[in-house]
């Protein structure tokens, strides 16, 4: 009989928690991003303008593009792009801008839409010219489906003349000047066949050559923008001409050779929903970058904190910062937070993929609604540990050259784009509000509640503050006056979010619970189940009263809430280090942000000081 050998066996504990992190494919899905971001081409520049760092970002997409065994395959591979934002984000986050607007954005959605003309994408494929995608107007932008960019069909030329009617019509777009190389655009207008308004639609338009926009269009680059330097811009046209191919149809609108226009969809908002699809792939990737960014911070804290001394109890005593509770304890809470947003992630990731290629329904809304809640919350929770992170490295993470800053500001960036998340988050509380509220059977509280370190009975109370709040919700809507939907939905809409709030809360807790389960048991599993549980019972003790006078809590658990989360924090505390190895980082990256060194201290030395000297010589003996 031949023995078996259990694979898990040899692997290490921060190896199984990467697993978690990433999924069952790390070296096929991440392999390859991870790589990239260790090679030359992306280690830090310092002392670069905000011009020379935007022609940096460009050089790289260059770069990235090279290495690429098929652009168009990446292009329509939600999960490779979702990879590529969560490693190349917290490394240049303006090449992640330019990058999965041209991937995503505009090479995605043609290829989407690419079924009644079979265009030649290969300037695109090959970077001849950049794709960008201009959507969003100065006076139009999470109502985008009021775009006042027009495209009126002209039948004499068989084309479409593309105009911006006013100010507020111009696109208020990233990356479309000539910075980086020639650009074409998918510009969002409203097409119009014979004074006919059809709703909005994509088209496919020269923007720039190598040195200035082309006839017609008019580009003028916007102030400097908080955060990384992508050439942002207000973009007009006036009167541009583009051939019948450049309309983006399908079954969702097109004009035929005859000069007709015909649709399977009658309502404007899904046809122009149709056109922008590749939103949903943005907000994956989104909730990528934060997911990215936030680890990154997180790591580069708990090394700071391990090896910045201060002075201990004793006279001559010194002891690392990160031993006081006042700064391990925000620490291992933001590991709990971290370890739920890549696991809500990745759960949105796969029910999206599943379902994209099916027909709309049920399973589909629920997959893309899933896909904007976990966008809101995974970067809402993204600023608040990066915050957390820069605050517990004091001043010197507020120097550009320790990485810090620019992800804070762009982690707002993130927070704005493919939907602001107040807007994506109040769109899914309007669709949870007006579904069947659950029955009495499926809210009745525990008949013996169970203890707090008993994860099915935390993930219940997860499943109970959702409800309270929708139900309050509810009421809300009930008791305002009949007559004006706008007071109602005001008097519903705050608890109506805070039940959002709750419902990616019991997703990420669900995604845990299914991760904890998957591991073996040993080591692994016992960290990933001390994490989980910090996570549940913070929650928990913030819904503590609304749970408590539902009588899903009891006294004596409210009163013990502080100690069993005291008692967490000081498990998880203790394998920081380890945890922040599951990130899996190379130590190149890491080598780029000086903080996150032990000799940090002689990152802003003068090299040519006698102790520098001293110091270089005794290292070479």
């Amino acid at each position: 009989m031949t023995a078996t050998i259990d694979s898990t066996a040899t692997q290490s504990t921060a190896e199984l928690l990467q697993g978690v992190l990433f999924g069952g494919d790390f070296r096929q899905e991440h392999g390859h991003w991870r790589r990239l971001i260790s090679t030359e081409p992306f280690r830090r520049q310092a002392d670069r303008t905000p011009d020379e760092r935007l022609c940096l970002a460009y050089e790289r997409l260059r770069f990235l593009n090279i290495t690429l065994d098929c652009a168009a395959r990446t292009a329509a591979d939600p999960r490779a792009l979702a990879a590529l934002h969560e490693w190349i984000g917290p490394v240049d986050p303006a090449l992640t801008t330019v990058a999965g607007i041209h991937y995503n954005l505009f090479l995605g959605s043609l290829l989407d839409h690419d079924g009644d003309s079979r265009r030649d994408l290969s300037e695109f494929l090959q970077l001849r010219r950049i794709g960008t995608f201009l959507c969003t107007e100065v006076a139009h932008g999470n109502d985008a489906v009021a775009v006042e960019t027009t495209a009126t069909y002209d039948r004499a030329r068989d084309g479409f003349v593309l105009h911006t009617p006013h100010c507020g019509a111009q696109k208020f777009m990233p990356n479309t000047s000539p910075a980086g190389g020639p650009k074409t655009g998918l510009v969002a207008a409203r097409l119009l066949v014979d004074g006919a308004d059809h709703g909005v639609f994509l088209f496919l338009v020269p923007l720039t050559d190598e040195a200035r926009p082309l006839p017609g269009v008019r580009v003028r680059r916007l102030p400097p923008r908080l955060g990384s330097p992508v050439d942002h811009c207000l973009t007009a046209f006036d009167q541009v001409f583009v051939p019948r191919e450049a309309l983006l149809g399908g079954e969702h609108g097109r004009v035929g050779e005859d000069g007709e226009f015909s649709s399977a969809l009658s309502n404007h908002r899904r046809r122009f929903l149709t056109s922008i699809g590749r939103v949903t792939v943005g907000r994956i990737s989104m909730s990528a970058c934060a997911v990215g960014a936030a680890r990154a911070t997180l790591a580069v804290a708990v090394r700071y904190g391990g090896h910045r001394y201060i002075s201990g109890t004793g006279a001559t005593q010194r002891v690392p910062v990160i031993a006081h509770r006042s700064h391990h304890g925000p620490l291992a809470e933001a590991m709990a937070t971290v370890f739920g947003m890549s696991l809500l992630h990745r759960r949105a990731l796969d029910r999206w993929e599943a379902q994209a290629g099916t027909a709309p329904g049920a399973g589909r809304f629920d997959a893309e609604r899933l896909v904007a809640v976990a966008k809101g919350w995974i970067t809402w929770r993204a600023r608040a540990v990066i915050v957390e992170c820069r605050e517990r490295c004091g001043a010197q993470a507020l120097l550009e050259n320790n990485g810090m800053t620019e992800l804070i500001a762009g982690v707002e960036g993130v927070i704005t784009a493919e939907g602001d998340n107040l807007a994506i988050h109040a769109k899914a509380a309007a669709e949870m509000l007006f579904a069947a509220p659950p029955s009495a059977e499926d809210i009745a509280p525990d008949a013996v509640p169970g203890g707090l370190s008993d994860p099915r009975y935390l993930g219940r109370l997860h499943t109970y503050v959702e409800d309270i709040w929708f139900a309050r919700a509810r009421a809300r809507m009930s008791d305002a006056p009949h007559g004006d939907p706008m007071g109602r939905w005001n008097a519903a809409s705050g608890p109506a979010l805070r039940g959002v709030e709750a419902h990616a809360h019991r997703q990420a807790a669900e995604a845990y619970a299914a991760a904890v389960a998957g591991l073996p048991e040993g080591r692994a599993r016992a960290r990933l189940a001390e994490l989980e549980r910090l996570f549940a019972l913070r929650w928990v003790d913030r819904n503590s009263g609304d749970l408590l006078a539902a009588g899903h809590l009891t006294a004596a658990q409210v009163n013990a809430l502080p100690d069993a989360v005291e008692r967490l924090i000081a498990e998880v505390a203790g394998h920081l280090p380890m945890l922040i190895e599951s990130f899996a980082l190379p130590e190149e990256v890491l080598a780029d942000w000086p903080i996150a060194g032990a000799g940090y201290v002689h990152a802003y030395d003068d090299p040519e000081t006698a102790r520098q000297t001293a110091t270089v010589a005794a290292g070479e003996q």
